[in-house]
């Protein structure tokens, strides 16, 4: 029988559900439920962020604050004397005025088109004044990113570099704490360079090859407020855009900016050279790490060796004293478990003549408002016996307590779904529900759980 914040799920979701408890090993299905729910329902997400959680490690599936902003994003050096800027200027088609004639109209529409250029300008900024860009507003960073990978794989196919899903907080976190390069683009979605660069470069099977291998990529959408605010941070001029960060004297740095159309070869070749001009400070970076590492595990095991020497000199000087109080101490514990025993097998049986006679009679067999109840106890024993469905819950733990093969501390619960009968008297509910109130079926199997095994 379903639990009753259970009933309202399908066959399929009940199967996820048993399925995510086993695999994490939750035992709260409440709790499980809601992780689901926030995953709408995808186990593999779910189960993947959960692990994640428990390890320590950011989670890529959860929803950034709503209040948080560009000034929360890491601090990059965006403009070191090193960096190389690599920018691709499309050349102009059909511009230059051709001929006198041309010439002449060229000069006598240079007025009008700057006029035109001035007040649009001056209109944007007035529209700026009174309504601030929505992209500023960051609500959902990772969801941003999320939705850019669909939108791609949607008008490029899935062939593509592997993206980064999370945030470019997470993206810079995990480049540096993995020593890696880090390549990012921004994804102008008007320009007319994008299209071309996605398809002819960004998807070719080399270069797909090349960014796996040597980087970790994020991309987003300069359209949303993730990628707004990471193309205010690293201040793009056109597009498309690629900036390649990497951790020198100790700070994520941007060693290189590529914007605009590049071909493949050529691309390939300027993100090789930043590579290799760089990767000695990977390599100084990695030996400091081992050198740390190194020198904390040495600080360790001094630290375990000397506790342990300090340990085993206490226990000496304790030794003694402990030896003779421990011999006692049995000795009386020994004592006083023989007659707490025995005064608890006296309280046991008395207590069983009591209980037995307050059991009510079994209803006949042609009582029509019975339940019929079946036991197994732990040692494999089968009990059958039927009771009114307006009797408490605590005849039968009366009965099951007062046979001679039960457990003396036990529960009582049911096989599916997993739950505890609440059936002993207590304190603070002395007369438990009865067997209608518990909700059980006409016929029940019931499983007697040893509380001491």
């Amino acid at each position: 029988m379903a639990e009753g914040n259970n009933t309202d799920l399908s066959s399929l979701q009940t199967e996820k559900l048993l399925q995510f408890q086993d695999l994490t090993g939750i035992d709260d299905m409440s709790r499980c439920r809601a992780i689901l729910e926030q995953h709408n329902w995808d186990i593999e997400v779910a189960v993947q962020d959960t692990l994640n959680e428990a390890e320590g490690l950011p989670s890529a599936f959860n929803q950034a604050p709503a209040n948080r902003n560009a000034d929360n994003l890491p601090v990059v050096n965006t403009g070191p004397s090193y960096q190389r800027v690599i920018t691709v200027m499309r050349q102009p088609q059909g511009l230059q005025p051709q001929g006198l004639v041309g010439w002449t109209f060229y000069i006598f529409l240079l007025p009008f088109r700057f006029v035109y250029s001035t007040l649009l300008d001056l209109i944007r900024f007035t529209f700026r004044l009174f309504r601030p860009d929505p992209r500023r507003a960051l609500t959902d960073p990772v969801g941003d990113v999320m939705r850019f990978i669909k939108n791609f794989e949607e008008a490029y196919g899935s062939f593509h570099p592997t993206f980064y899903r999370g945030t470019y907080s997470q993206a810079l976190t995990d480049a540096k704490k993995e020593l890696k390069f880090m390549l990012v683009y921004l994804h102008g979605d008007d320009h007319q360079d994008t299209d071309d660069f996605c398809r002819r470069t960004l998807c070719d099977p080399e270069v797909v090859q090349f960014v796996n291998q040597r980087s970790l990529f994020w991309a987003c959408s300069v359209s949303t407020s993730e990628g707004y605010r990471v193309s205010q941070a690293l201040q793009e001029n056109t597009y498309p855009f690629l900036a390649l960060i990497v951790l020198r004297d100790a700070r994520m740095t941007v060693v290189a900016r590529i914007e605009g159309m590049v071909e493949k070869r050529f691309l390939m070749d300027k993100l090789n050279l930043v590579i290799t001009d760089n990767e000695a400070s990977l390599m100084l970076a990695r030996a400091d790490r081992q050198n740390r590492d190194l020198n904390q595990s040495i600080r360790q095991e001094q630290d375990v060796a000397y506790q342990e020497s300090l340990r085993a000199d206490q226990e000496k000087v304790r030794r003694k004293k402990e030896e003779h109080e421990r011999q006692e101490k049995e000795q009386e514990e020994e004592r006083n478990k023989i007659i707490e025993e025995e005064l608890h097998r006296e309280n046991i049986a008395r207590l069983k003549v009591e209980l037995s006679e307050q059991v009510p009679d079994e209803p006949t067999a042609d009582s029509v408002d019975c339940i019929r109840i079946m036991l197994k106890l732990p040692d494999g024993t089968r009990l059958e016996r039927k009771f009114l469905r307006n009797q408490s819950l605590k005849y039968l733990y009366y009965y099951v307590f007062c046979h001679e093969k039960a457990p003396d501390d036990f529960q009582i619960v049911t096989n599916f779904p997993r739950r505890t009968l609440q059936c002993q008297p207590t304190d603070e509910v002395p007369e438990p529900p009865t067997f209608s109130e518990a909700k059980l079926g006409k016929s029940e199997m019931l499983f007697v759980h040893d509380n001491t095994a």
